[in-house]
């Protein structure tokens, strides 16, 4: 899996880093979502899937490996 974030779309809701906060984190000073981990190891993937799901934005975008 590969993740990319639209920081442009994002709205800063924070819902993705409640849900992996090992994967994505937000800036301080305006709470745009800040991808830490663009490629997370297998036992983190359901709960990306749920951020991008739950995104609001729509900003968080996957890329499953085939």
């Amino acid at each position: 899996m590969k993740i990319t974030v639209d920081e442009e779309k994002c709205c800063g809701a924070g819902q993705c880093v409640l849900i992996a906060p090992e994967v994505f984190d937000q800036r301080d000073e305006d709470g745009i979502v800040v991808l830490l981990d663009a490629a997370p190891p297998a036992d983190r993937h359901e709960g990306v899937r749920e951020s991008a799901d739950l995104c609001p934005a729509a900003a968080i975008h996957l890329h499953e490996d085939a």
